[in-house]
C-alpha cells in the first residue's frame, strides 16, 4: 500500500470528485463511499466491458490535522493477467489473432498503469487547491495573523497589509538553520544546544 499526506487547505471531497471525474470513462467506473472527513473511492472495470481484463482499486482519503492523508490499496490485477495470458496464447496459436485483440491489449496496458494515473490526478487536484505533499513547501510560507495572507519565511512585514511578521516566523537553529517545530532543547538536525 502506498500513502501520502497532502498539506494545505484540501478536503477529502475535493480529491474524491477529481478521481470520480477522471476515472468514470471508457471501461472504468469510479464511485465514492462515505462523506465528510473520511471517504473511499473505488475504481473498477465496468461490468460487461468489451475489452481488457477486470481490475479494481480502492483509494482511502482521510482529513488529518495539516491536510489530507491518501492511501492506495493493492490493485486487483488477476483479471488483467488472465486477459494478457489469453492474448499471448491466442497469438502463439495464430499470430493474426493479435489484430483482433489489440483493444484488449491496449486496455490491459492502460489498467496496469492505474496506480500512477491515480497519483497524477490526486497531485494535480492538490496543486489546484494550493496543497503539497512536501512539508518543506508548507514551511516556506508564513501566514499573517491580521489578514491571513501567505508570506515568504523571513519577510519582516506582510506583503498585503504591512503588519510585522516577527511572531509568525518559525524558530530556527542558530547553528544550521533547521526549522524547530517543538520545544526541543537540542537541534534535531545538528544536535547542538538551542
Amino acid at each position: 500500500m502506498e500513502e501520502k499526506v497532502f498539506h494545505g487547505n484540501l478536503n477529502p471531497d475535493d480529491l474524491a470528485r477529481a478521481l470520480q471525474a477522471a476515472f468514470t470513462r471508457s471501461n472504468l467506473y469510479a464511485q465514492t463511499i462515505g462523506k465528510g472527513d473520511k471517504m473511499a473511492v473505488q475504481i473498477t472495470s465496468r461490468p460487461g466491458a468489451r475489452s481488457g481484463g477486470h481490475t479494481a482499486l480502492t483509494i482511502s482519503i482521510q482529513k488529518v490535522k495539516e491536510g489530507v492523508h491518501v492511501q492506495l490499496g493493492k490493485q486487483a490485477w488477476m483479471g488483467i493477467a488472465a486477459s494478457l495470458g489469453q492474448t499471448a496464447f491466442a497469438t502463439i496459436r495464430n499470430p493474426f489473432s493479435l489484430l483482433h485483440r489489440l483493444d484488449d491489449l491496449a486496455q490491459d496496458i492502460q489498467n496496469l498503469q492505474l496506480d500512477d494515473d491515480v497519483w497524477e490526478v490526486i497531485a494535480k487536484a492538490a496543486r489546484a487547491a494550493g496543497a503539497s505533499h512536501k512539508i518543506s513547501e508548507k514551511l516556506e510560507r508564513t501566514t499573517c495573523e491580521h489578514c491571513r495572507t501567505a508570506n515568504l519565511v523571513g519577510d519582516a512585514s506582510c506583503i498585503a497589509c504591512g503588519a510585522p511578521l516577527g511572531d509568525q516566523q518559525p524558530e530556527t537553529c542558530l547553528n544550521c538553520g533547521y526549522v524547530i517545530t517543538g520545544n526541543e532543547q537540542n537541534c534535531p538536525n545538528c544536535k547542538k544546544a538551542l
